[in-house]
C-alpha cells in the first residue's frame, strides 16, 4: 500500500490551499507563501530536515501548535540524538500546555548537551511549565552544571 503524502489531514488543509485568485495571491503574506511552498517540498521529500525545521519555526510563528508538534516530532524521529531538536519539541510541547511531556523533552535536550540556561530562562515557549518544580530541578541542575 502506497503511503500518504505528507504533510495531510485537517489542520493542513488552510495551510495548503492556494489562492484562488491572482489578486488573492498578490496579497497574500510571505509567511502564507513559505509555509505552502516548503510544505510542497515536504510532501516530494518528508524527511527534509532542514525544510522540518524551518516548517516548525513558521507553524510556531502563526500559532499553529498541533501543526509544529507533527513536524517536531517527525525531526526527533529523523534526529534523535539531536539536542536542539528535543528543545524544539519541548517549546511546542508547553505551547499545546502538555506539560509532562514538555519536561520529558526539555529533559532529553538537556541530556543530549542544551545547554544554554540563559534562552531557556527566557523562552517564552517554556511559560507554561515554569511552575512545574520539574522544570525548576532542571533549570538548577543546569545553572550548577550538574547535568
Amino acid at each position: 500500500m502506497a503511503e500518504t503524502a505528507w504533510p495531510c489531514g485537517e489542520g493542513w488543509e488552510a495551510i495548503l490551499r492556494p489562492p484562488e485568485t491572482l489578486e488573492a495571491l498578490a496579497h497574500e503574506s510571505q509567511l502564507k507563501f513559505e509555509l505552502r511552498f516548503y510544505a510542497g517540498i515536504l510532501r516530494r521529500y518528508p524527511d527534509y530536515v532542514d525544510v522540518l525545521r524551518l516548517m516548525s519555526q513558521l507553524l510556531t510563528q502563526i500559532g499553529r501548535y498541533a501543526e509544529a508538534l507533527e513536524v517536531d516530532l517527525r525531526l526527533v524521529r529523523l534526529r534523535p540524538q539531536d539536542a536542539v531538536a528535543h528543545y524544539n519539541l519541548a517549546c511546542t510541547y508547553a505551547r499545546l500546555h502538555k506539560t509532562d511531556a514538555a519536561i520529558r523533552a526539555l529533559s532529553r535536550a538537556i541530556e543530549l548537551g542544551y545547554r544554554d540556561y540563559r534562552y531557556i530562562k527566557q523562552d517564552r515557549d517554556l511559560d507554561s511549565i515554569r511552575d512545574d518544580p520539574r522544570y525548576r530541578e532542571l533549570m538548577r541542575q543546569l545553572e550548577s552544571g550538574n547535568v
